[in-house]
């Protein structure tokens, strides 16, 4: 397959590499671990403004009416900077989602409000664990075998502890009959199939962000720390470990953007390529991170220090939406059919 990127898919990536850069530095990420909400208002309203909430929205609630191709780009850097918001459920699964299986009436109340940045609307299909429940109006879960929606007055939270910090975590529980029913059946069952796929590819094209922030971290740091009168990074086994990462970064880099492609295009085989990229994402950002906190050493064990806050993002989101494990055995059985326990 011959493949690349548009210009206008690269100008919009620019564009909101740009913003995140001046308005997410790592000051404005430490500071969603410690406020209120875990969230960073005025970054999600200049995202909204951007359109990039809604670029899989249809033009008619107020979106770009693109697809996964669109966003995969943008979802890369949101990673880079460590984006606390919860973009990927609400843009990259919930959106979607909704304008698939809501009714029209459902979509124009829910659609163009998240759009504009109004309102957010998080899932429980990453995980057993709802992300930034608190600050939703709706969340989207399965209960026996019925895709629902759930107001979240309706709902109780009770918060629970992560390893990262930006990413705040919710048990969720509710009532059926508070529960507003959106599928039964074989299409629910094929709607959360397709928000999961879409969850996956997110969060690694997340990963992916996040590797290269690892990775250009640990090459400006070995690059001023001295030891016996050289920087560190002239030292043999430094570059080793860091041509190690890049490598299985920049592998991982093009299946990522091929489970884009496939998920745009409504291939069959998407579902394999998905799973093939998660698996590939996330093997990438924790072997970055590895070799990340081996060429800092003591220094990258601190809190004080930036790259614990990319780390921990690393280690979460490559649990959320599937481990390493999961979808390798998912490539498994799709390429060989079920394989015995």
């Amino acid at each position: 397959m011959r493949f690349a990127f548009t210009d206008d898919q690269l100008l919009f990536r620019d564009t909101v590499r740009d913003l995140l850069d001046k308005e997410c530095q790592t000051e404005q990420v430490r500071f969603a671990w410690v406020n209120d909400d875990g969230r960073l208002p005025d970054v999600w309203s200049a995202l909204a403004e951007m359109g990039v909430l809604g670029v899989q929205v249809p033009e008619e609630f107020g979106g770009l009416g693109m697809t996964e191709l669109d966003l995969v780009l943008l979802l890369e850097e949101s990673g880079r900077v460590g984006l606390p918001d919860p973009i990927v459920d609400a843009c990259a699964v919930a959106a979607p989602l909704l304008a698939e299986v809501a009714s029209p009436e459902q979509r124009q109340q829910w659609l163009p409000e998240l759009v504009g940045g109004g309102a957010v609307v998080t899932t429980a299909f990453g995980g057993p664990l709802v992300p930034n429940a608190d600050t939703a109006s709706l969340v989207l879960a399965v209960r026996e075998g019925r895709l629902v929606a759930v107001p979240i007055e309706s709902a109780g939270l009770e918060r629970q502890a992560s390893v990262d910090g930006g990413r705040r975590l919710f048990e969720v529980t509710w009532h059926d009959d508070r529960a507003i029913v959106l599928a039964e059946g074989d299409a629910a069952r094929v709607a959360v199939d397709r928000a999961f796929d879409r969850g996956a590819l997110a969060t690694a094209a997340q990963l992916i962000g996040l590797g290269r922030q690892m990775l250009d971290l640990t090459v400006g740091y070995v690059k001023e720390r001295r030891q016996f009168g050289v920087p560190i990074g002239s030292f043999q086994a430094v570059k080793h470990h860091l041509a190690d990462a890049l490598l299985r970064l920049e592998f991982a880099v093009p299946v990522v953007h091929a489970a884009a492609y496939a998920m745009a295009n409504g291939d069959p085989d998407a579902p394999r390529v998905v799973s093939h990229a998660k698996a590939a994402a996330n093997d990438a950002a924790r072997l970055v991170g590895r070799q990340a906190l081996q060429c800092h050493g003591a220094i990258g064990y601190t809190v004080e220090y930036d790259l614990h806050l990319f780390l921990k993002r690393a280690w979460a989101l490559s649990e959320c939406y599937g481990s390493s494990a999961h979808h390798r055995r998912r490539v498994a059985d799709l390429v060989l059919g079920p394989i015995p326990s």
